[in-house]
Protein backbone atom coordinates (compact mmCIF):
# COMPACT_ATOMS: atom_id res chain seq x y z
CA UNK A 1 0.00 0.00 0.00
CA UNK A 2 3.06 2.44 1.00
CA UNK A 3 4.83 1.35 -2.60
CA UNK A 4 1.22 2.33 -4.60
CA UNK A 5 0.81 5.62 -2.50
CA UNK A 6 4.90 6.42 -3.59
CA UNK A 7 4.14 5.83 -7.15
CA UNK A 8 1.11 8.01 -7.43
CA UNK A 9 3.45 10.67 -5.91
CA UNK A 10 5.34 10.62 -8.97
CA UNK A 11 2.74 9.91 -11.43
CA UNK A 12 1.63 13.11 -10.24
CA UNK A 13 3.70 15.70 -11.71
CA UNK A 14 3.41 13.59 -14.95
CA UNK A 15 -0.53 13.70 -15.28
CA UNK A 16 -0.10 17.71 -14.22
CA UNK A 17 2.57 18.11 -16.93
CA UNK A 18 -0.28 16.22 -19.64
CA UNK A 19 -3.02 18.44 -17.89
CA UNK A 20 -1.28 21.63 -18.46
CA UNK A 21 -0.40 20.51 -21.80
CA UNK A 22 -4.01 19.51 -22.64
CA UNK A 23 -4.68 22.81 -21.40
CA UNK A 24 -2.57 24.65 -23.67
CA UNK A 25 -3.57 23.37 -26.42
CA UNK A 26 -7.54 23.35 -25.99
CA UNK A 27 -6.64 26.87 -25.44
CA UNK A 28 -4.59 27.16 -28.60
CA UNK A 29 -7.47 25.71 -30.58
CA UNK A 30 -10.08 27.54 -28.89
CA UNK A 31 -8.32 31.19 -28.93
CA UNK A 32 -7.28 30.65 -33.07
CA UNK A 33 -11.27 30.06 -33.57
CA UNK A 34 -12.40 33.46 -31.75
CA UNK A 35 -10.00 35.01 -33.50
CA UNK A 36 -11.25 33.60 -37.01
CA UNK A 37 -14.35 34.62 -36.14
CA UNK A 38 -13.86 37.63 -35.21
CA UNK A 39 -11.43 37.94 -38.12
CA UNK A 40 -14.70 37.38 -40.34
CA UNK A 41 -16.50 39.90 -38.48
CA UNK A 42 -13.90 42.68 -39.61
CA UNK A 43 -14.28 41.33 -43.29
CA UNK A 44 -17.74 42.04 -43.03
CA UNK A 45 -16.95 45.89 -42.29
CA UNK A 46 -14.05 45.97 -44.62
CA UNK A 47 -15.28 44.35 -47.77
CA UNK A 48 -18.34 46.23 -48.26
CA UNK A 49 -15.74 49.86 -47.28
CA UNK A 50 -13.73 48.39 -50.87
CA UNK A 51 -16.91 47.56 -52.86
CA UNK A 52 -18.22 50.72 -51.86
CA UNK A 53 -14.85 52.55 -52.73
CA UNK A 54 -14.75 50.40 -56.34
CA UNK A 55 -18.44 51.24 -57.17
CA UNK A 56 -17.91 55.06 -56.62
CA UNK A 57 -16.14 55.42 -60.14
CA UNK A 58 -18.00 52.69 -61.87
CA UNK A 59 -19.82 55.09 -63.96
CA UNK A 60 -17.03 57.42 -64.46
CA UNK A 61 -16.05 56.27 -67.71
CA UNK A 62 -19.48 55.88 -68.88
CA UNK A 63 -20.07 59.38 -68.20
CA UNK A 64 -17.01 60.81 -69.65
CA UNK A 65 -17.59 58.85 -72.87
CA UNK A 66 -21.14 60.72 -73.28
CA UNK A 67 -19.37 64.63 -73.63
CA UNK A 68 -19.75 65.31 -77.90
CA UNK A 69 -16.05 66.31 -78.29
CA UNK A 70 -15.01 62.88 -76.73
CA UNK A 71 -16.98 61.08 -80.11
CA UNK A 72 -15.67 63.99 -82.27
CA UNK A 73 -12.31 63.22 -81.39
CA UNK A 74 -12.60 59.54 -82.01
CA UNK A 75 -14.17 60.32 -85.69
CA UNK A 76 -11.76 62.64 -85.90
CA UNK A 77 -8.67 61.82 -83.97
CA UNK A 78 -6.10 64.39 -86.42
CA UNK A 79 -7.70 67.16 -84.84
CA UNK A 80 -5.09 69.02 -82.43
CA UNK A 81 -7.27 71.69 -81.07
CA UNK A 82 -10.01 69.31 -80.26
CA UNK A 83 -7.28 66.64 -78.71
CA UNK A 84 -5.88 70.19 -76.37
CA UNK A 85 -9.53 70.46 -75.22
CA UNK A 86 -10.39 66.56 -74.23
CA UNK A 87 -7.09 66.63 -73.07
CA UNK A 88 -8.15 69.59 -70.69
CA UNK A 89 -11.17 68.32 -69.91
CA UNK A 90 -10.10 65.18 -69.07
CA UNK A 91 -7.64 66.40 -66.76
CA UNK A 92 -10.01 68.54 -64.74
CA UNK A 93 -12.69 65.85 -64.35
CA UNK A 94 -9.82 63.71 -63.18
CA UNK A 95 -8.88 66.55 -60.37
CA UNK A 96 -12.27 66.68 -59.71
CA UNK A 97 -13.31 62.87 -58.88
CA UNK A 98 -9.84 62.42 -57.54
CA UNK A 99 -8.89 59.74 -59.87
CA UNK A 100 -5.47 58.79 -60.76
CA UNK A 101 -5.69 58.88 -64.44
CA UNK A 102 -8.54 58.88 -67.25
CA UNK A 103 -7.69 58.61 -71.05
CA UNK A 104 -9.71 57.78 -74.04
CA UNK A 105 -8.35 55.09 -76.76
CA UNK A 106 -9.57 54.27 -80.84
CA UNK A 107 -10.37 50.87 -81.54
CA UNK A 108 -6.74 50.03 -82.21
CA UNK A 109 -6.07 50.85 -78.20
CA UNK A 110 -4.02 53.75 -79.34
CA UNK A 111 -4.31 56.66 -76.24
CA UNK A 112 -5.47 59.76 -78.21
CA UNK A 113 -6.08 61.94 -74.97
CA UNK A 114 -5.49 61.76 -71.34
CA UNK A 115 -5.26 64.01 -68.16
CA UNK A 116 -1.95 62.99 -67.13
CA UNK A 117 -1.10 64.81 -70.75
CA UNK A 118 0.92 67.61 -69.73
CA UNK A 119 3.33 64.99 -67.63
CA UNK A 120 6.42 63.10 -68.37
CA UNK A 121 4.70 59.92 -68.10
CA UNK A 122 1.60 60.81 -70.04
CA UNK A 123 -0.74 57.90 -71.34
CA UNK A 124 -0.74 60.04 -75.00
CA UNK A 125 0.34 58.24 -77.55
CA UNK A 126 0.39 54.63 -75.59
CA UNK A 127 -1.30 51.74 -76.45
CA UNK A 128 -3.39 49.47 -74.35
CA UNK A 129 -4.91 47.25 -76.50
CA UNK A 130 -3.62 44.21 -74.66
CA UNK A 131 -5.06 44.75 -71.83
CA UNK A 132 -8.39 42.94 -70.98
CA UNK A 133 -10.13 45.69 -69.61
CA UNK A 134 -10.04 47.73 -73.46
CA UNK A 135 -11.07 44.08 -75.02
CA UNK A 136 -14.06 43.70 -72.80
CA UNK A 137 -14.90 47.74 -73.27
CA UNK A 138 -14.34 47.18 -77.17
CA UNK A 139 -17.27 44.27 -76.98
CA UNK A 140 -19.48 46.96 -75.89
CA UNK A 141 -19.90 45.54 -71.77
CA UNK A 142 -17.63 47.27 -68.88
CA UNK A 143 -14.00 46.17 -68.36
CA UNK A 144 -12.44 45.70 -65.43
CA UNK A 145 -8.88 45.31 -64.46
CA UNK A 146 -6.58 44.99 -61.57
CA UNK A 147 -2.30 45.44 -62.52
CA UNK A 148 0.86 48.00 -62.55
CA UNK A 149 0.78 50.72 -65.13
CA UNK A 150 3.55 50.01 -67.78
CA UNK A 151 3.65 53.38 -68.34
CA UNK A 152 4.51 54.70 -64.82
CA UNK A 153 5.06 50.93 -62.85
CA UNK A 154 2.16 52.59 -60.81
CA UNK A 155 -0.67 49.89 -59.64
CA UNK A 156 -4.34 50.41 -60.12
CA UNK A 157 -7.55 49.75 -60.54
CA UNK A 158 -9.25 50.25 -63.96
CA UNK A 159 -12.27 50.62 -65.47
CA UNK A 160 -13.26 51.26 -68.90
CA UNK A 161 -16.70 51.53 -70.75
CA UNK A 162 -17.36 51.67 -74.90
CA UNK A 163 -18.05 54.84 -76.19
CA UNK A 164 -20.96 54.11 -78.20
CA UNK A 165 -22.90 55.93 -81.95
CA UNK A 166 -25.68 53.98 -81.90
CA UNK A 167 -25.00 50.54 -82.14
CA UNK A 168 -21.29 51.07 -83.18
CA UNK A 169 -18.48 51.23 -80.40
CA UNK A 170 -16.07 54.18 -81.75
CA UNK A 171 -13.64 53.65 -78.94
CA UNK A 172 -12.79 53.46 -74.88
CA UNK A 173 -12.56 55.44 -72.31
CA UNK A 174 -10.83 54.17 -69.10
CA UNK A 175 -10.09 55.03 -65.41
CA UNK A 176 -7.09 54.66 -63.13
CA UNK A 177 -8.09 54.41 -59.59
CA UNK A 178 -5.25 54.13 -56.44
CA UNK A 179 -5.96 51.23 -53.97
CA UNK A 180 -3.14 52.53 -52.13
CA UNK A 181 -5.31 53.92 -49.24
CA UNK A 182 -6.66 50.86 -48.16
CA UNK A 183 -3.06 49.34 -47.87
CA UNK A 184 -2.37 52.39 -45.80
CA UNK A 185 -5.36 52.33 -43.60
CA UNK A 186 -4.29 48.07 -43.04
CA UNK A 187 -0.74 49.07 -42.03
CA UNK A 188 -1.25 49.71 -38.38
CA UNK A 189 -3.22 46.62 -37.76
CA UNK A 190 -1.13 43.35 -35.77
CA UNK A 191 -3.26 41.32 -38.47
CA UNK A 192 -2.06 40.71 -41.82
CA UNK A 193 -4.84 41.77 -44.62
CA UNK A 194 -4.53 40.11 -47.93
CA UNK A 195 -6.76 41.05 -51.45
CA UNK A 196 -5.85 38.58 -53.76
CA UNK A 197 -6.93 38.16 -57.62
CA UNK A 198 -8.93 35.32 -58.73
CA UNK A 199 -5.54 33.64 -59.79
CA UNK A 200 -4.44 33.74 -55.72
CA UNK A 201 -1.61 36.59 -57.26
CA UNK A 202 -1.61 39.03 -53.60
CA UNK A 203 -1.75 42.75 -55.24
CA UNK A 204 -2.55 44.45 -51.67
CA UNK A 205 -1.64 43.70 -48.57
CA UNK A 206 0.13 45.00 -45.44
CA UNK A 207 2.69 42.42 -45.17
CA UNK A 208 5.19 43.86 -48.29
CA UNK A 209 7.05 40.48 -48.09
CA UNK A 210 3.55 38.88 -49.71
CA UNK A 211 3.07 41.27 -52.17
CA UNK A 212 2.68 40.05 -55.49
CA UNK A 213 3.22 36.39 -54.46
CA UNK A 214 0.50 33.65 -54.60
CA UNK A 215 -1.32 31.88 -52.15
CA UNK A 216 -0.68 28.40 -54.15
CA UNK A 217 1.53 27.49 -56.93
CA UNK A 218 0.53 29.21 -60.22
CA UNK A 219 -0.12 26.41 -63.41
CA UNK A 220 1.67 27.11 -66.59
CA UNK A 221 -1.66 28.41 -68.21
CA UNK A 222 -2.23 31.32 -65.35
CA UNK A 223 1.00 32.26 -65.39
CA UNK A 224 1.27 32.87 -69.33
CA UNK A 225 -2.08 34.53 -68.98
CA UNK A 226 -0.57 36.93 -66.69
CA UNK A 227 2.14 37.39 -68.95
CA UNK A 228 0.22 38.01 -71.77
CA UNK A 229 -2.11 41.26 -70.16
CA UNK A 230 1.43 42.42 -68.60
CA UNK A 231 -0.96 42.18 -65.23
CA UNK A 232 2.50 42.90 -62.83
CA UNK A 233 4.75 43.96 -65.62
CA UNK A 234 5.95 40.69 -66.05
CA UNK A 235 7.13 40.03 -62.58
CA UNK A 236 7.73 36.29 -61.22
CA UNK A 237 5.56 34.86 -58.98
CA UNK A 238 6.13 33.10 -56.53
CA UNK A 239 4.58 31.01 -53.98
CA UNK A 240 4.57 32.02 -50.30
CA UNK A 241 7.04 30.22 -48.17
CA UNK A 242 5.68 27.66 -46.08
CA UNK A 243 1.92 27.07 -45.00
CA UNK A 244 -0.20 29.57 -44.51
CA UNK A 245 -1.34 30.03 -41.24
CA UNK A 246 -5.35 30.14 -40.10
CA UNK A 247 -7.48 32.60 -41.86
CA UNK A 248 -10.77 34.09 -42.61
CA UNK A 249 -11.46 35.10 -46.00
CA UNK A 250 -14.17 36.87 -48.28
CA UNK A 251 -15.01 37.32 -51.72
CA UNK A 252 -15.22 41.06 -52.49
CA UNK A 253 -15.53 42.96 -56.05
CA UNK A 254 -17.20 42.37 -59.60
CA UNK A 255 -13.89 40.57 -60.21
CA UNK A 256 -13.70 38.22 -57.72
CA UNK A 257 -11.21 39.03 -55.56
CA UNK A 258 -10.50 37.64 -52.13
CA UNK A 259 -10.13 39.45 -49.04
CA UNK A 260 -8.14 37.74 -46.11
CA UNK A 261 -7.44 38.27 -42.62
CA UNK A 262 -4.75 36.25 -41.01
CA UNK A 263 -5.20 36.46 -37.40
CA UNK A 264 -2.03 37.38 -35.27
CA UNK A 265 -0.90 33.88 -34.28
CA UNK A 266 1.47 35.63 -31.35
CA UNK A 267 -2.11 36.87 -29.61
CA UNK A 268 -3.17 33.28 -30.01
CA UNK A 269 -0.38 31.79 -28.54
CA UNK A 270 -0.42 34.14 -25.53
CA UNK A 271 -3.51 33.95 -24.54
CA UNK A 272 -3.05 29.76 -24.59
CA UNK A 273 -0.12 30.74 -22.81
CA UNK A 274 -2.19 32.54 -19.78
CA UNK A 275 -4.83 29.79 -19.76
CA UNK A 276 -2.03 27.03 -18.87
CA UNK A 277 -0.30 29.66 -16.26
CA UNK A 278 -3.74 29.13 -14.63
CA UNK A 279 -4.38 25.25 -15.16
CA UNK A 280 -0.38 25.30 -13.33
CA UNK A 281 -1.40 27.37 -11.03
CA UNK A 282 -4.76 25.14 -9.76
CA UNK A 283 -2.97 21.95 -10.52
CA UNK A 284 -0.36 23.11 -8.23
CA UNK A 285 -2.83 24.02 -5.68
CA UNK A 286 -4.45 20.91 -6.22
CA UNK A 287 -1.38 18.96 -5.46
CA UNK A 288 -0.43 21.19 -1.91
CA UNK A 289 -3.90 20.24 -1.06
CA UNK A 290 -3.22 16.92 -1.82
CA UNK A 291 0.18 16.61 0.08
CA UNK A 292 -1.30 18.44 3.09
CA UNK A 293 -4.59 16.24 3.47
CA UNK A 294 -1.78 13.17 2.77
CA UNK A 295 0.26 14.24 5.79
CA UNK A 296 -2.80 15.03 7.98
CA UNK A 297 -4.24 11.39 7.64
CA UNK A 298 -0.57 10.17 8.84
CA UNK A 299 -0.54 12.41 11.68
CA UNK A 300 -4.06 11.29 12.19
CA UNK A 301 -3.24 7.49 12.32
CA UNK A 302 0.28 8.32 14.25
CA UNK A 303 -1.72 10.01 16.91
CA UNK A 304 -4.84 7.53 17.53
CA UNK A 305 -3.67 6.61 20.75
CA UNK A 306 -2.29 10.51 21.64
CA UNK A 307 -3.66 12.23 25.06
CA UNK A 308 -6.10 14.41 25.51
CA UNK A 309 -3.35 17.38 24.40
CA UNK A 310 -2.80 16.17 21.02
CA UNK A 311 -6.47 15.81 20.30
CA UNK A 312 -7.01 19.08 21.41
CA UNK A 313 -4.15 19.87 18.63
CA UNK A 314 -5.82 17.93 16.16
CA UNK A 315 -9.39 19.94 16.77
CA UNK A 316 -7.79 23.29 16.63
CA UNK A 317 -6.45 21.94 13.55
CA UNK A 318 -10.04 21.06 11.94
CA UNK A 319 -11.47 24.68 12.99
CA UNK A 320 -8.64 26.38 11.03
CA UNK A 321 -9.82 24.29 7.90
CA UNK A 322 -13.52 24.92 8.22
CA UNK A 323 -12.37 28.75 8.40
CA UNK A 324 -10.72 28.34 5.34
CA UNK A 325 -12.99 26.57 3.59
CA UNK A 326 -16.00 28.86 4.92
CA UNK A 327 -13.41 31.95 3.51
CA UNK A 328 -13.54 30.03 -0.02
CA UNK A 329 -17.15 29.59 0.15
CA UNK A 330 -17.63 33.30 1.01
CA UNK A 331 -15.21 33.31 -2.15
CA UNK A 332 -17.52 31.59 -4.55
CA UNK A 333 -20.11 33.09 -3.42
CA UNK A 334 -18.81 36.87 -4.11
CA UNK A 335 -18.04 35.86 -7.66
CA UNK A 336 -21.28 34.33 -8.34
CA UNK A 337 -22.82 38.09 -6.78
CA UNK A 338 -20.42 40.02 -9.37
CA UNK A 339 -20.82 37.38 -12.24
CA UNK A 340 -24.83 38.83 -11.60
CA UNK A 341 -23.39 41.96 -11.47
CA UNK A 342 -21.58 41.85 -15.05
CA UNK A 343 -24.36 40.19 -16.10
CA UNK A 344 -27.11 43.18 -15.35
CA UNK A 345 -24.20 45.65 -16.76
CA UNK A 346 -24.12 43.78 -19.82
CA UNK A 347 -28.12 44.01 -20.25
CA UNK A 348 -27.58 47.67 -19.66
CA UNK A 349 -25.10 48.34 -22.03
CA UNK A 350 -27.20 46.76 -24.75
CA UNK A 351 -30.52 48.59 -23.90
CA UNK A 352 -27.99 52.20 -23.96
CA UNK A 353 -26.88 51.14 -27.27
CA UNK A 354 -30.26 50.83 -28.75
CA UNK A 355 -31.29 53.93 -26.97
CA UNK A 356 -28.14 55.83 -28.69
CA UNK A 357 -29.67 53.90 -32.36
CA UNK A 358 -33.19 55.28 -31.63
CA UNK A 359 -32.05 58.59 -30.49
CA UNK A 360 -29.62 59.01 -33.74
CA UNK A 361 -32.87 58.37 -35.89
CA UNK A 362 -34.53 60.97 -33.93
CA UNK A 363 -31.73 63.48 -34.45
CA UNK A 364 -31.96 63.36 -37.72
CA UNK A 365 -35.69 63.40 -38.16
CA UNK A 366 -35.23 67.13 -35.75
CA UNK A 367 -32.16 68.26 -38.46
CA UNK A 368 -34.52 67.94 -41.75
CA UNK A 369 -37.85 69.41 -39.58
CA UNK A 370 -35.50 72.10 -38.53
CA UNK A 371 -34.13 72.62 -41.75
CA UNK A 372 -37.61 72.78 -43.22
CA UNK A 373 -38.40 75.93 -40.64
CA UNK A 374 -35.28 77.67 -41.69
CA UNK A 375 -35.63 77.70 -45.04
CA UNK A 376 -39.93 78.74 -45.32
CA UNK A 377 -39.52 81.27 -42.78
CA UNK A 378 -37.98 83.99 -45.46
CA UNK A 379 -41.31 82.95 -48.23
CA UNK A 380 -43.97 83.25 -44.93
CA UNK A 381 -42.59 86.92 -44.43
CA UNK A 382 -42.52 87.57 -47.81
CA UNK A 383 -46.43 86.42 -47.74
CA UNK A 384 -47.43 88.34 -44.52
CA UNK A 385 -45.37 91.20 -46.12
CA UNK A 386 -47.27 91.05 -49.58
CA UNK A 387 -50.70 90.10 -47.90
CA UNK A 388 -50.65 93.45 -46.12
CA UNK A 389 -49.90 95.64 -48.86
CA UNK A 390 -52.90 93.83 -51.25
CA UNK A 391 -55.21 94.77 -48.21
CA UNK A 392 -54.21 98.03 -48.49
CA UNK A 393 -54.60 98.42 -51.99
CA UNK A 394 -57.46 97.28 -51.99
CA UNK A 395 -58.76 99.59 -49.50
CA UNK A 396 -57.81 102.81 -51.64
CA UNK A 397 -59.33 100.82 -55.22
CA UNK A 398 -56.00 100.17 -55.94
CA UNK A 399 -57.12 97.00 -57.76
CA UNK A 400 -53.80 96.82 -60.15
CA UNK A 401 -51.06 96.88 -57.42
CA UNK A 402 -53.15 94.52 -54.93
CA UNK A 403 -53.30 92.17 -58.16
CA UNK A 404 -49.43 92.23 -58.58
CA UNK A 405 -48.92 91.43 -54.80
CA UNK A 406 -51.60 88.66 -55.34
CA UNK A 407 -49.11 87.31 -57.72
CA UNK A 408 -45.97 87.96 -55.33
CA UNK A 409 -48.04 85.85 -53.01
CA UNK A 410 -48.95 83.33 -55.71
CA UNK A 411 -45.11 82.97 -56.46
CA UNK A 412 -43.70 82.55 -52.97
CA UNK A 413 -46.10 79.79 -52.36
CA UNK A 414 -44.99 77.90 -55.52
CA UNK A 415 -41.47 79.10 -54.31
CA UNK A 416 -42.41 77.05 -50.55
CA UNK A 417 -43.82 74.09 -52.41
CA UNK A 418 -40.71 73.85 -54.30
CA UNK A 419 -38.25 74.58 -51.30
CA UNK A 420 -40.34 71.70 -49.84
CA UNK A 421 -39.30 69.19 -52.59
CA UNK A 422 -35.76 70.57 -52.44
CA UNK A 423 -34.93 68.72 -49.26
CA UNK A 424 -35.28 65.28 -51.04
CA UNK A 425 -32.96 66.67 -53.84
CA UNK A 426 -30.09 66.86 -50.70
CA UNK A 427 -30.30 63.02 -51.03
CA UNK A 428 -30.39 62.37 -54.50
CA UNK A 429 -29.70 63.86 -57.82
CA UNK A 430 -31.64 66.50 -58.91
CA UNK A 431 -33.91 66.29 -62.12
CA UNK A 432 -34.76 70.09 -62.06
CA UNK A 433 -31.40 71.13 -64.24
CA UNK A 434 -31.70 73.75 -66.33
CA UNK A 435 -29.83 76.89 -67.86
CA UNK A 436 -29.38 79.36 -65.19
CA UNK A 437 -28.56 83.42 -65.31
CA UNK A 438 -26.94 84.42 -61.81
CA UNK A 439 -27.84 87.89 -62.44
CA UNK A 440 -31.44 86.99 -62.74
CA UNK A 441 -31.31 84.24 -59.95
CA UNK A 442 -29.30 87.08 -57.74
CA UNK A 443 -32.51 89.86 -58.42
CA UNK A 444 -35.19 87.17 -57.90
CA UNK A 445 -33.20 86.29 -54.25
CA UNK A 446 -32.99 89.58 -53.30
CA UNK A 447 -36.42 90.24 -54.30
CA UNK A 448 -37.33 88.04 -51.43
CA UNK A 449 -35.82 89.95 -49.24
CA UNK A 450 -35.85 94.01 -50.81
CA UNK A 451 -38.67 94.62 -48.16
CA UNK A 452 -36.42 94.01 -44.91
CA UNK A 453 -33.91 95.81 -46.42
CA UNK A 454 -35.69 98.58 -47.08
CA UNK A 455 -37.34 98.65 -42.98
CA UNK A 456 -34.11 97.99 -41.79
CA UNK A 457 -32.57 100.97 -43.57
CA UNK A 458 -29.79 99.01 -45.24
CA UNK A 459 -28.24 99.86 -48.63
CA UNK A 460 -28.04 96.62 -51.20
CA UNK A 461 -25.85 97.26 -54.49
CA UNK A 462 -26.25 94.66 -57.05
CA UNK A 463 -25.24 93.90 -60.41
CA UNK A 464 -27.23 95.29 -63.41
CA UNK A 465 -29.57 92.55 -65.24
CA UNK A 466 -28.63 94.91 -68.33
CA UNK A 467 -24.89 94.63 -68.34
CA UNK A 468 -23.33 92.91 -71.43
CA UNK A 469 -22.02 89.83 -69.57
CA UNK A 470 -24.28 87.86 -68.71
CA UNK A 471 -23.34 84.10 -67.09
CA UNK A 472 -25.09 81.25 -67.38
CA UNK A 473 -24.96 78.35 -65.66
CA UNK A 474 -26.03 74.63 -65.73
CA UNK A 475 -27.92 73.77 -62.44
CA UNK A 476 -31.24 73.77 -60.08
CA UNK A 477 -32.62 77.48 -60.41
CA UNK A 478 -34.32 77.26 -57.02
CA UNK A 479 -31.48 75.69 -55.20
CA UNK A 480 -29.28 78.34 -56.31
CA UNK A 481 -31.62 81.32 -55.49
CA UNK A 482 -31.94 79.85 -52.09
CA UNK A 483 -28.11 79.66 -51.60
CA UNK A 484 -28.21 83.51 -51.99
CA UNK A 485 -31.18 84.49 -50.34
CA UNK A 486 -29.25 82.46 -47.19
CA UNK A 487 -26.13 84.60 -47.56
CA UNK A 488 -28.58 88.05 -48.47
CA UNK A 489 -29.83 87.18 -45.06
CA UNK A 490 -26.83 86.45 -43.15
CA UNK A 491 -25.44 89.51 -44.45
CA UNK A 492 -28.63 91.59 -43.18
CA UNK A 493 -27.86 90.16 -40.03
CA UNK A 494 -24.31 91.17 -40.15
CA UNK A 495 -24.73 94.98 -40.66
CA UNK A 496 -28.01 95.34 -38.00
CA UNK A 497 -25.38 97.42 -35.04
CA UNK A 498 -23.61 98.67 -37.94
CA UNK A 499 -22.72 102.59 -37.47
CA UNK A 500 -22.71 102.25 -41.91
CA UNK A 501 -25.35 99.52 -42.90
CA UNK A 502 -24.90 98.35 -46.92
CA UNK A 503 -24.46 94.90 -48.46
CA UNK A 504 -23.23 94.73 -51.91
CA UNK A 505 -22.93 91.93 -54.60
CA UNK A 506 -20.68 91.72 -57.10
CA UNK A 507 -20.81 89.05 -60.36
CA UNK A 508 -17.55 88.45 -62.38
CA UNK A 509 -16.39 85.70 -64.63
CA UNK A 510 -12.99 84.00 -63.35
CA UNK A 511 -11.13 80.68 -64.98
CA UNK A 512 -14.12 79.42 -65.82
CA UNK A 513 -15.98 79.99 -63.25
CA UNK A 514 -18.84 82.49 -62.37
CA UNK A 515 -17.84 84.24 -59.19
CA UNK A 516 -20.34 85.86 -57.07
CA UNK A 517 -19.45 87.80 -53.72
CA UNK A 518 -21.84 88.88 -51.41
CA UNK A 519 -19.83 91.38 -48.98
CA UNK A 520 -21.46 93.35 -45.59
CA UNK A 521 -20.08 96.23 -43.49
CA UNK A 522 -20.70 94.38 -40.09
CA UNK A 523 -18.06 93.51 -37.77
CA UNK A 524 -16.58 90.38 -39.70
CA UNK A 525 -15.87 86.81 -37.95
CA UNK A 526 -13.52 85.85 -35.01
CA UNK A 527 -11.00 83.32 -35.51
CA UNK A 528 -13.20 80.77 -33.50
CA UNK A 529 -16.44 81.44 -35.75
CA UNK A 530 -15.02 80.79 -38.75
CA UNK A 531 -13.34 77.27 -37.71
CA UNK A 532 -16.85 76.40 -37.65
CA UNK A 533 -18.52 78.29 -40.41
CA UNK A 534 -20.36 75.32 -42.57
CA UNK A 535 -21.13 73.19 -39.21
CA UNK A 536 -24.55 72.17 -39.23
CA UNK A 537 -26.61 73.67 -36.21
CA UNK A 538 -23.58 76.24 -35.69
CA UNK A 539 -25.08 80.13 -35.20
CA UNK A 540 -23.85 83.16 -33.36
CA UNK A 541 -27.65 84.53 -33.37
CA UNK A 542 -29.56 84.46 -30.12
CA UNK A 543 -32.04 82.10 -29.62
CA UNK A 544 -34.88 81.93 -31.77
CA UNK A 545 -33.13 83.88 -34.69
CA UNK A 546 -31.53 81.17 -36.48
CA UNK A 547 -30.72 77.11 -36.47
CA UNK A 548 -27.41 77.24 -37.88
CA UNK A 549 -28.73 74.88 -40.74
CA UNK A 550 -28.48 77.91 -43.43
CA UNK A 551 -24.60 77.52 -44.45
CA UNK A 552 -24.26 74.36 -44.13
CA UNK A 553 -26.98 73.59 -46.32
CA UNK A 554 -26.15 76.10 -48.97
CA UNK A 555 -22.14 74.54 -48.50
CA UNK A 556 -23.90 70.81 -49.67
CA UNK A 557 -25.93 72.77 -52.61
CA UNK A 558 -23.03 74.59 -54.00
CA UNK A 559 -20.57 71.34 -53.86
CA UNK A 560 -23.30 69.16 -55.45
CA UNK A 561 -22.70 71.73 -58.19
CA UNK A 562 -18.65 71.46 -58.46
CA UNK A 563 -18.28 74.60 -56.86
CA UNK A 564 -16.92 76.34 -53.40
CA UNK A 565 -18.50 78.36 -51.01
CA UNK A 566 -15.95 80.32 -48.59
CA UNK A 567 -16.38 83.25 -45.88
CA UNK A 568 -13.53 85.49 -44.81
CA UNK A 569 -13.22 88.82 -43.49
CA UNK A 570 -12.67 91.72 -45.89
CA UNK A 571 -9.14 93.57 -45.04
CA UNK A 572 -11.43 97.34 -44.92
CA UNK A 573 -13.70 95.66 -42.30
CA UNK A 574 -16.86 93.37 -42.63
CA UNK A 575 -17.24 89.82 -43.81
CA UNK A 576 -17.58 88.43 -47.70
CA UNK A 577 -18.88 85.12 -48.92
CA UNK A 578 -17.64 83.97 -52.49
CA UNK A 579 -19.56 81.57 -54.14
CA UNK A 580 -17.64 79.40 -57.52
CA UNK A 581 -20.24 77.97 -59.81
CA UNK A 582 -18.51 75.99 -63.27
CA UNK A 583 -19.59 78.03 -66.10
CA UNK A 584 -20.06 75.58 -68.96
CA UNK A 585 -17.42 74.69 -71.49
CA UNK A 586 -17.36 76.66 -74.90
CA UNK A 587 -17.47 74.18 -77.80
CA UNK A 588 -16.07 74.60 -81.14
CA UNK A 589 -18.83 75.06 -83.65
Amino acid sequence: MHVKKQLAWLLAPLASAALIAAVYQGALRQGGADELERGARQLQLMAPELESALDKFETLPYVVGLQENVAALLMQPGERARIDQVNRSLQAIARQSRVGAIYLMDRDGNTLAASNWDLPLTFVGRNFGYRPYFHEALAGRAGRFYGIGSTTSEPGYFIAQPVMQGARVLGVVAVKISLDEFAHNWAGLDDAIVLADSADVVFLSNRPEWKYRSLQALSAITQRKLASTDQYARRPITRIDGQLPPHAARRTGPLGWQLMLFPAQDRVRRVAALWALAAALVTASAIVAAWALYQRRRRLEERQAANAALQRAAGELDLRLAERTALLRQANDDLEARYATLKQTEQVLRTTQDQLVQAGKLAMLGQMAAGVTHELNQPLAAIRAFADNARTFLERGQQEQASANLTHISDASARMGAIIGQLKGFARRSDAVATVDIAQSLAASAFLLQGEFKRLGVALALPPLSSPMQLLITGDAVRIEQVFINLLRNALDAVDEAQVRAVSVTLASIDGYAVVRISDSGPGMSDSVAAHLFEPFFTTKPSGKGLGLGLAISSSIVQAMNGQLEGSNRPGGGAVFEVRLPLPEKRNE
